[in-house]
């Protein structure tokens, strides 16, 4: 879902020039900026290695719900498969920015009693340390999905179909803790673009870079 709506904006953005997405399945769309890779196994990019290099930035983006599973399986998705992919671009592109979608709540301890909490911890730290020009680590909260884009998860679409209702009382009682996938994705690009002083960025931080990128 967060992937849709960065791609939205990335298509949208005049200073964008070239975009590639890589991913499991076909976007089902197509933009005279886009370009497409579908890899069955992402963590594998030893056969499309050329066709990564020369990008400023990578948004990842994947991820999937830690609901039901292993900490074993949870690892392996989000520990594993990002770190295959980060050291193959941080190799590849060394003048590269990378930009990781986490989430509120991340444990940057690593030895918090959540599960996901402290793997998407792990992740960011591993990450941070690789040698990109600069990695940053986006932490939303609630993402209000915008323009029609929907997650492919069914337990968040459900939990989305039920709480649309309350956005309007959430953005009055907790507007800290709330965000659209229109803002995340302006504010990555912003980041893509001009940096950060800070390397982990929190809800109201994604906000507010999305409020300057408007600006």
């Amino acid at each position: 879902m967060v992937g849709q709506g960065v791609l939205r904006e990335c298509l949208l953005d005049r200073e964008i020039v070239g975009v590639l997405a890589v991913g499991r399945s076909p976007i089902g769309r197509q933009h005279e900026k886009l370009r497409e890779i579908v890899q069955d196994d992402v963590a594998d990019l030893a056969s499309v290695e050329d066709s990564l290099r020369g990008y400023d930035a990578c948004f990842f983006c994947l991820g999937v719900s830690s609901a039901g599973m292993k900490e074993a399986d949870y690892r392996r998705v989000t520990y594993d498969l990002t770190l295959a992919v980060a050291r193959t671009l941080a190799r590849l592109n060394p003048g590269m920015t990378f930009l990781y979608v986490s989430g509120t709540g991340t444990d940057s301890t690593e030895h918090g009693r959540v599960m996901w909490a402290r793997v998407k911890g792990e992740t960011e730290n591993a990450l941070l340390r690789l040698p990109f020009k600069a990695a940053y680590m986006f932490r939303p909260g609630f993402i209000q999905p915008l323009h029609g884009i929907t997650s492919k998860t069914r337990l968040y679409r459900a939990l989305y179909a039920f709480s649309g209702p309350l956005i309007p009382l959430i953005k009055i009682i907790a507007p800290r803790w709330l965000t659209t996938t229109e803002q995340v994705g302006r504010a990555m690009i912003r980041v893509g673009k001009r940096g950060s002083p800070k390397r982990f960025l929190e809800n109201h931080d994604i906000n507010e870079l999305a409020a300057l990128d408007a600006g």
